[in-house]
């Protein structure tokens, strides 16, 4: 790791932590990474980076949770959209004064929602930036906040120095996601994961008087991290 790509990192993290983030780090952008983006090749480029940004979604917003979304959440959650695609411009606007490139990608763009595919997914990207793994929910689960956090991510040319361990898968015995989840969409791990009946009731959820996005929040609620919020 040079100096430079340190000090580098250290300027962008203090920055996404001024804006709201609670955890920011950097994956080299390898071919198994590459498989989860959708990107054209004039947007791809050469980005030998990404960096990955985490915000800490309200435990009081999630706790209102009972067996759908709620307003509260959806608000909560375009919030939280809101703030990540700030840190996100912020980053870019930093790095590009720096003399490198940043493509931003928005904190919640969805292709395909029934493939539930973005320009890049956020998931695969933190979890090889180091900042947690895979749980049964099929999320990002972290050491400090479970599943309770929101992603962005910004592609960079800017030297940095990418993660070189992944965390270990660290739910343990903990199921409270798969017993959480109403139409049993979740198994032993991340592979069992159910798109399909997963996406039938984010549809159903989307239908609800007031709510009109596809979000549901639930298996989130039960999964806090190791801060012992419950």
């Amino acid at each position: 790791m040079s100096e430079t790509a340190q000090n580098n990192f250290e300027e962008i993290k203090h920055l996404a932590e001024q804006g709201g983030a609670v955890k920011v780090g950097i994956a080299g952008i390898e071919p198994k990474l590459k498989r989860y983006f959708d990107l054209t090749p004039g947007e791809f480029q050469s980005w030998p980076y990404a960096i990955s940004v985490a915000v800490r979604l309200s435990r009081a917003v999630l706790e209102s949770l009972d067996d759908r979304p709620t307003h509260l959440y959806k608000w909560h959650y375009k919030q939280a959209n809101a703030v990540l695609d700030g840190i996100a411009f912020a980053i870019t606007n930093k790095i590009q004064e720096m003399g490198y490139r940043a493509l931003p990608i928005a904190a919640s763009q969805i292709l395909d929602w029934k493939k539930q595919n973005a320009h890049v997914s956020h998931r695969h990207t933190a979890v090889a930036a180091g900042l947690g793994w895979f749980g049964r929910n099929n999320l990002l689960v972290t050491k400090e906040f479970g599943a309770q956090v929101r992603l962005v991510t910004v592609l960079t040319n800017l030297p940095l120095p990418a993660a070189r361990e992944q965390a270990a898968f660290g739910c343990g015995e903990c199921r409270r996601c798969v017993d959480e989840c109403p139409v049993d969409v979740l198994g032993e791990s991340s592979g069992d994961f159910d798109f399909d009946r997963c996406f039938s009731l984010l549809d159903y959820f989307s239908r609800k008087k007031g709510i009109g996005v596809m979000i549901c929040g639930l298996c989130q609620k039960v999964c806090p991290g190791s801060t012992k919020l419950w």
